[in-house]
């Protein structure tokens, strides 16, 4: 089982029930806007499909992001996911690597969330999951995805840019950024809140 707590937030393992809820905040045209559009039924199983494999296969995955249940704003919410998984996209030269990767309801955005998160997720690849390397990837539109992975310390990696054939132009022009242990840990993981908690 996975569990880790930082200030204001929980990433966890999913569990039964998490996919309805996860759809209900993210599943929108504003969230899918670079993301192939707003899923159907049969996309939305498959997503669970993909996010609860990597969980059993791999022990990690685009884990589910609660807010802490504090009387803080989406008190005890789902505001996304936020995590690992192995790269597997149509067109990338560099699979089977470690992605971080994050998905946020719109009324959870710009209050630092995300980058909590990411921070967590990065400790938790280079520290727990022993990663070397970590990229991440986001379509050359998505300034607010890419800007983010620039804050956490990522170098934009022109040379491994990809078309990935599941989504028409322009959502399928891929862009990469990755970030090295050494990277990450020499700059105090991007100045990032280290108290979290990480659980076995």
């Amino acid at each position: 089982m996975f569990h880790v707590e930082t200030s204001r937030l929980v990433l966890r393992d999913w569990r039964e029930g998490d996919i309805d809820r996860f759809a209900q905040v993210t599943n929108t045209p504003s969230v899918m806007r670079w993301l192939g559009g707003v899923m159907n039924a049969d996309k939305v199983a498959l997503f669970e499909e993909r996010v609860v494999g990597f969980q059993e296969r791999v022990g990690h995955t685009f884990w589910v992001l609660e807010r802490k249940a504090d009387g803080g704003h989406l008190s005890g919410e789902i505001l996304g996911f936020c995590g690992l998984k192995l790269i597997d996209a149509p067109g990338a030269g560099f699979i089977g690597e470690m992605e971080i990767g994050w998905r946020m309801r719109d009324d959870a955005w710009g209050r630092g969330y995300a980058k909590e998160a990411a921070a967590a997720s990065l400790d938790a690849g280079f520290d727990r999951f022993g990663a070397a390397e970590i990229f991440a990837i986001t379509n050359i539109e998505n300034a607010a995805s890419w800007g983010l992975m620039t804050r956490l310390g990522m170098v934009r990696r022109e040379d491994l840019d990809f078309l990935d054939a599941r989504f028409d132009p322009p959502a399928g022009n891929i862009i990469v950024h990755s970030i090295a242990a050494k990277g990450w840990r020499v700059n105090g993981g991007a100045g990032q809140d280290k108290a979290g908690q990480v659980c076995p």
